[in-house]
């Protein structure tokens, strides 16, 4: 079963940048499609990025698209968000999800296709 670990959320000005790391334990990890997904409270969870297994395959909400690059190294079991030109309504708590995929050019951009999830990691942007 797969494990995931998030790290590196903080607290940054509108403007700044920050890495999202997410370290995978327990599978075999090219063999998972990741993806990235952010809830603040009141809200339903919202994608934010995905990635296929291989890493070729990358998508991103609109939201988000231009300013936040997903990447994966999968010899270090690790997925990460680069999130730059931060903005005050990117704050949520970050959660990177892992489910297997039979293609190596497949992602999932839906929640319910995800079946282990991260305990989540906290980005506040200030303005």
């Amino acid at each position: 079963q797969v494990q995931l670990v998030e790290s590196g959320g903080g607290l940054v000005q509108a403007g700044d940048s920050l890495r999202l790391s997410c370290a995978a334990s327990g599978v075999v990890f090219s063999m998972y499609a990741m993806g990235w997904f952010r809830q603040t409270p009141g809200k339903e969870r919202e994608f934010v990025a995905a990635v296929s297994r291989s890493g070729g395959m990358t998508f991103y909400a609109d939201s988000v698209k231009g300013r936040f690059t997903i990447s994966r190294d999968n010899a270090k079991s690790s997925v990460f968000l680069q999130m730059n030109s931060l903005k005050p309504e990117d704050t949520a708590v970050y959660y990177c999800a892992a489910t297997q995929a039979r293609s190596i050019t497949y992602y999932y951009t839906s929640g319910s296709d995800y079946r282990a999830w991260g305990q989540g990691t906290q980005v506040t942007v200030s303005s």
